[in-house]
């Protein structure tokens, strides 16, 4: 079993964060999911959703957008598309992409593509919104 778990997170732009955490939850494409050290390997896509860790007994959040989860006994990597912390999301940008959102599906039929990109972006919104609530 391995003694630390170490968390990497990380954009196309950027790492985000590395280091040494006690747990992780990783919103999955099949259900969210947690890590402890000593996890068996696994490879997962992650959904749009909630990112947390814990580290010295702290909870820290991030608002993620697709990507994967790569799992072994010491270390989590996660590629994400992109990756914002609870404490750094910008409410008002946050409440204007949902209520454009909102706006351009209540306009479009729900066969239409544009209609599923806006879900999407919906989604999105809502996830930072909620994510940002717990900072």
């Amino acid at each position: 079993m391995a003694d630390e778990l170490t968390l990497e997170i990380v954009t196309p732009e950027r790492m985000l964060f590395t280091g040494v955490v006690e747990e992780v939850t990783i919103p999955g494409t099949e259900g969210e999911f947690g890590v402890l050290r000593g996890h068996a390997s696994l490879l997962s896509s992650v959904d749009i959703g909630e990112l947390s860790f814990v580290r010295d007994h702290k909870k820290t959040r991030y608002a993620v957008h697709t990507g994967y989860a790569e799992v072994t006994a010491s270390k989590v990597t996660v590629l994400v598309e992109t990756a914002e912390r609870a404490d750094e999301i910008d409410l008002e940008r946050a409440r204007r992409a949902k209520e454009r959102a909102e706006e351009t599906m209540a306009k479009l039929p729900k066969e239409d593509a544009e209609f599923e990109k806006m879900r999407l972006a919906l989604l999105r919104a809502m996830t930072r919104l909620n994510v940002s609530g717990k900072a």
